[in-house]
């Protein structure tokens, strides 16, 4: 105690992973980006499910690994456990730097996480295209046809579809201008002729509350005048499991769409540019063209002899 040394584990001992999350919800997790919020909370629920009655002096590596393995075994992917253990390391840090708890140790720190796995290179083929573009146009709310199309034709994540407001679709100049995105930096979308058709449609919408700024709207909150942004996750589920594209995300549009330009030709800066990747590494993953497309350049590179 004399030298500063000695650490007080009462309040660790008395501080249950429950009440810990609950004020990492609360002081920590709103200073982050809407998306991340809605995951936190979603991976705090699991995790008190399964640790939450443990002080945070009783959590040991050998209780998170158990809780890891747990996971795992129970089909969960890696990427999921990975995030969820994040969660859990990152709420010891801030436990041991800023609320000055008593803990000794972080004891995630100490565990083996999983392998990040195996990217997704789920392709939409040119006759699942068509199947599900003719669904999302014919169903009665004409904005989720138009999300659908603006996704597959920008490249652009759900959430920076969903939340556009009209401000920010510039149809003069051929652009959108972003200033939420998920790596935190601004950018420019240039829009091709398609993605300027459905933003025009979409800008057009005559049952639009003339205050509404949103794009795409959902119903009226309880106070009857703020609006979110429309909720068509759940139809969309419903309409590729109908056509038999269970495997299908939505978030494969966006790697559609990065993976054309690919196959085009275009730059990996201009990629980037279009798409808001800070790395190389990440757009060269898009990089995969289906060997049927590549039939082609071989017989052009070696084509027969005689």
């Amino acid at each position: 105690m004399v030298r500063g040394v000695y650490i007080q584990r009462g309040p660790s001992e008395r501080l249950i992973l429950n009440d810990a999350l609950d004020r990492y919800l609360r002081e920590v997790t709103p200073t982050k980006k809407a998306f991340t919020q809605r995951g936190e909370i979603s991976k705090a629920k699991q995790l008190k499910a399964e640790l939450g009655k443990y002080s945070l002096a009783a959590i040991t590596p050998d209780l998170v690994a158990e809780y890891r393995d747990k996971r795992l075994e129970e089909g969960k992917k890696n990427n999921t456990v990975r995030l969820e253990l994040a969660l859990l390391g990152h709420l010891f840090t801030v436990a041991i730097q800023e609320w000055r708890i008593g803990l000794v140790y972080n004891p995630v720190a100490s565990i083996r996480k999983p392998s990040p796995g195996k990217g997704r290179d789920r392709r939409l083929s040119a006759e699942e295209e068509t199947k599900l573009m003719d669904a999302v146009n014919k169903y009665s709310n004409p904005m989720l046809g138009w999300i659908v199309r603006a996704a597959l034709a920008t490249g652009m994540r759900s959430t920076e579809v969903v939340t556009l407001r009209r401000s920010q679709v510039d149809l003069q100049d051929g652009v959108i201008r972003l200033t939420e995105t998920k790596n935190g930096s601004s950018r420019t979308v240039p829009l091709s002729p398609e993605a300027m058709k459905v933003f025009a449609e979409a800008l057009e919408n005559p049952v639009r509350p003339i205050d509404c700024e949103l794009l795409f709207f959902g119903e009226p909150g309880r106070d009857k005048k703020t609006r979110s942004p429309y909720a068509f996750n759940k139809i969309f589920g419903k309409i590729k499991s109908d056509l038999g594209f269970a495997d299908l995300h939505f978030h494969d549009l966006r790697h559609e769409n990065i993976s054309r330009l690919v196959k085009a030709g275009f730059s990996v800066p201009k990629i980037a540019s279009i798409s808001g990747h800070k790395s190389a590494q990440m757009i060269m993953h898009y990089d995969h063209q289906r060997a049927a497309d590549l039939v082609d350049d071989l017989a052009a590179a070696f084509p027969l002899k005689g």
